[in-house]
C-alpha cells in the first residue's frame, strides 16, 4: 500500500489521540480519588474498587486501541526500513498491551491500603494483580523500544526533524524514569518504602505521551510537505 500524505496525517491524528488519553490520569488532579499521586501507582486509579475506576479503565482502552490503530496503519503504508519497522512493531505491541491493561484491572490499590498489600504479599489477590503486572511491563517494553527505534529512523533516514531534534532527550529522560521506577518498585515490594514511586511513574508515562506528541506532529508535518509519495523514496522512514 503506498505512502501517501493522507495516511500520514491518519496515523498523525490517531497518535495524536492516543497521546492525550495516555495522560488522562492528571484528571486526578481535579477528582477526589484518595490516591496519593506521589506515592500511588498510575494503575491503581483503575483498580475495580476505586470510585474513578471505570473512567480511567476507558481512557486507557481508548488510549491503547489508538495508538495500535496508528501503528496498523503506518506499518503496511511506511518503506520497509529495519528502524522504522521494529519501531512501528513495538508501538503495536505497546498499544495492545496498554488496552489488554485495561481491561486486567488490580481489584484494589496496595500503595493506600496496607491490607491490600498484605493480600498481595500472600499472594491471595486475584490472578488479574499478576497479568497486570505482565501486561503493563509489555506495555512499557514496547513503548521505550517504540522509542528508541523510531527516534534512530528519523535521524539515520533523516525524516522527521522534531523527533530526530528533541527524541533523544525524551528517550533519555524516559530511561532515567524507568529505572527509577523500576527501583522504587523492587523497595516496595521488598517493604522499604515507597522512594516516590507514584512520581516516578507518573513521569515515566508523561514522558512516553510527549514523545508520542512529537512523533504525531513530526507525521503531520511530513503529510502537509508531501502531497504523495512512494515507498522507498529516499530520505523516508
Amino acid at each position: 500500500m503506498p505512502e501517501t500524505s493522507g495516511t500520514s496525517r491518519t496515523v498523525a491524528l490517531l497518535i495524536a489521540l492516543g497521546a492525550l488519553l495516555y495522560t488522562a490520569w492528571v484528571l486526578e488532579l481535579l477528582l477526589a480519588t484518595g490516591l496519593d499521586p506521589v506515592r500511588a501507582y498510575v494503575s491503581e486509579l483503575s483498580a475495580a474498587d476505586q470510585p474513578f475506576g471505570g473512567l480511567f479503565r476507558a481512557t486507557d482502552l481508548a488510549a491503547g486501541l489508538l495508538v495500535l490503530a496508528g501503528a496498523a496503519v503506518a506499518l503496511p503504508t511506511r518503506p520497509r526500513r529495519p528502524w522504522s519497522v521494529a519501531g512501528w512493531t513495538a508501538l503495536a505491541v505497546f498499544g495492545l498491551a496498554t488496552a489488554l491493561d485495561s481491561r486486567l484491572p488490580l481489584s484494589c490499590a496496595p500503595t493506600d491500603d496496607p491490607e491490600c498489600a498484605a493480600l498481595e504479599t500472600a499472594g491471595l489477590v486475584p490472578a488479574t494483580h499478576t497479568a497486570h503486572a505482565v501486561s503493563s511491563g509489555l506495555a512499557m517494553t514496547g513503548a521505550l523500544t517504540g522509542m528508541v527505534a523510531l527516534t534512530i529512523a528519523a535521524r539515520r533516514y533523516h525524516r522527521w526533524p522534531a523527533l530526530g531534534r528533541f527524541g533523544p532527550g525524551l528517550v533519555a529522560v524516559e530511561l532515567g524514569a524507568t529505572a527509577w521506577t523500576l527501583t522504587a518498585v523492587a523497595a516496595f515490594e521488598a517493604g522499604r518504602g515507597i522512594w516516590w514511586l507514584g512520581a516516578g511513574q507518573r513521569l515515566q508515562v508523561l514522558v512516553v505521551a510527549g514523545w508520542l506528541a512529537v512523533l504525531a506532529l513530526s507525521m503531520a508535518r511530513d503529510g502537509s510537505s508531501r502531497p504523495g509519495a512512494r515507498p522507498g523514496a529516499r530520505g523516508t522512514a
